[in-house]
C-alpha cells in the first residue's frame, strides 16, 4: 500500500564542529520513499508534513551541542504540522486520514527520547505515535501549527512554573524577537504583566511592540553590534525600582547588565544563551569548556532567585507538569493567541533558512515547507 508519491527529506549525516559547519558540510537533501504501513505499528500514524519550524535547537543538535543528541544519520525538524495520510488500526478512530495535526516535539522527532527520534519534520513524511499528535486549531495555518508547542511551552514553563509571574509585575524579556522570546511576550501580557522587551534591531523591535510589548529597548548599535547599556532606561521605565523578573534567553554580556536592572528579591530566569552558543564542545563532545559566568556579588546583594529553566529536561523527568501548561495554552488559543510566523522557505532552501535563523534575520517563527505532493 502506497500512501503517496516519493518525497524529499533532510539528513544530518554526522555532527558538525559548529552549527554552521553542520549546515554546510553535514546536511543534505535526498529522495524519501513514503513510509511502508506494513512496517509500522498499530498505533503509528503517517503524516504528510506541510510545514516545519526552523528552530534554534535544530542548529545546536546538528553539532551535538544540545543536551541530548539524535544519532546520525537522522532527519532534523523538531516541530511540524501536516495531514494524516495513514493510521494504524489503534489510531484510526482518533486520527483518520485527512486529519490536520500538530506533532508534539517532546514525544516524537529528534527532541524525543524514544524510537521515533529519527522522524524529524524537515521531510515530506514523518511517522509519529498517535499519542504525539494534537489537532491543528480551527482556522490556523500549518505554518502557525508548526510554531506552537516548543515556543509557548517553554515560555509558560519559564514564566509561570519557574518564575511565578503575576499580574502587575514587570518582566524584562531578552531576545524578544525570536520565536520563544515572542511567545514569552504573548504569555507575559496574558498574565497581566508589563513587558519591557529588548533586541538588536529597531525594525524587529517595532514588530515586537506590535505583538504586545509595552516598551522596547535596543541593546546594540548598528556600527559594531556591541552591547549598549540599558540599565538607566529600564530604571526610568520602572520609576527607579527595577524589574520583578528577567527572562534571559540570550546570556553573555547582556546578563551582567540585566543584574543591575532588577529590584531587590527579583527572579532571574535562565532560558538559554543564544549570544554564546558554543559553550559546549562541538561534534558531539561533552562538557562546557566555555561556560558562562554570572557575578555572585550582584546576585547576593540584590537577593536574587536565579532559576534555571530547562523545559525539555524538566518535562522528560516529570511528564505530569505538562497538563496544566497545555490546558492554559489551549485556553489562550481559544481567546485568540496565535504564533507569529515571520519567514517561510521551501524545503529546498533549508540551508538558507537555518543560516537565517542563526543570524536572527526574522521575527518569531520561521518555517520550511516540503514540496506539494502529487
Amino acid at each position: 500500500m502506497s500512501v503517496g508519491p516519493t518525497g524529499v527529506r533532510a539528513v544530518v549525516e554526522a555532527f558538525g564542529e559548529t552549527p554552521l559547519d553542520a549546515v554546510e558540510r553535514q546536511l543534505r537533501l535526498e529522495a524519501q520513499a513514503p513510509p511502508d504501513p506494513a512496517e509500522l505499528g498499530a498505533s503509528d500514524v503517517i503524516v504528510a508534513v506541510q510545514s516545519a519550524q526552523v528552530g534554534w535547537v535544530d542548529l545546536l543538535m546538528a553539532s551535538g551541542q544540545y543536551q541530548h543528541m539524535a544519532a546520525p544519520p537522522y532527519t532534523p525538524g523538531l516541530e511540524y504540522a501536516g495531514e494524516v495520510v495513514w493510521s494504524g488500526p489503534a489510531a484510526a478512530a482518533r486520527w483518520p486520514v485527512g486529519a490536520r495535526v500538530i506533532a508534539d516535539g517532546l514525544m516524537t522527532g529528534p527532541r524525543s527520547l524514544g524510537p521515533y527520534q529519527r522522524w524529524g519534520g524537515f521531510a515530506s513524511y514523518a511517522v509519529a505515535p498517535a499519542a504525539a499528535l494534537r489537532s491543528l486549531p480551527d482556522g490556523w495555518s500549518y505554518d502557525q501549527g508548526a510554531c506552537l508547542l516548543g515556543s509557548y511551552e517553554t515560555a509558560y514553563h519559564c514564566l509561570v512554573a519557574r518564575g511565578g509571574v503575576t499580574a502587575g509585575e514587570t518582566v524584562l524579556i531578552h531576545g524578544a524577537s525570536g520565536a520563544t522570546g515572542l511567545a514569552a511576550v504573548h504569555i507575559a501580557k496574558r498574565l497581566g504583566a508589563t513587558v519591557i522587551a529588548t533586541g538588536r534591531s529597531t525594525e524587529k523591535l517595532l514588530a515586537v511592540r506590535d505583538n504586545g510589548a509595552d516598551h522596547v529597548i535596543r541593546t546594540a548599535s548598528d556600527a559594531d553590534g556591541e552591547l549598549t547599556p540599558f540599565r538607566a532606561e529600564v530604571k526610568a521605565l520602572t520609576g527607579g525600582r527595577g524589574v520583578d523578573v528577567v527572562y534571559d534567553g540570550v546570556g553573555g554580556p547582556i546578563s551582567v547588565e540585566s543584574l543591575r536592572c532588577v529590584r531587590f528579591g527579583a527572579r532571574y530566569l535562565i532560558v538559554g544563551w543564544a549570544a554564546t552558543p558554543l559553550v559546549a564542545k562541538g561534534a558531539g563532545g561533552r562538557g562546557a569548556p566555555n561556560a558562562n559566568v554570572l557575578p555572585t556579588n550582584l546576585i547576593m546583594m540584590k537577593g536574587l532567585d536565579v532559576l534555571g529553566c530547562p523545559t525539555a529536561i524538566s518535562t522528560h523527568l516529570d511528564p505530569s507538569i505538562r497538563a496544566a501548561r497545555l490546558a492554559a495554552i489551549d485556553g489562550w488559543i481559544s481567546a485568540g493567541l496565535a504564533p507569529h510566523v515571520g519567514a517561510v522557505y521551501d524545503l529546498a532552501d533549508l540551508k538558507r533558512a537555518l543560516r537565517d535563523k542563526w543570524k536572527s534575520r526574522f521575527v518569531g517563527g520561521g518555517v520550511v515547507r516540503p514540496p506539494a505532493r502529487g
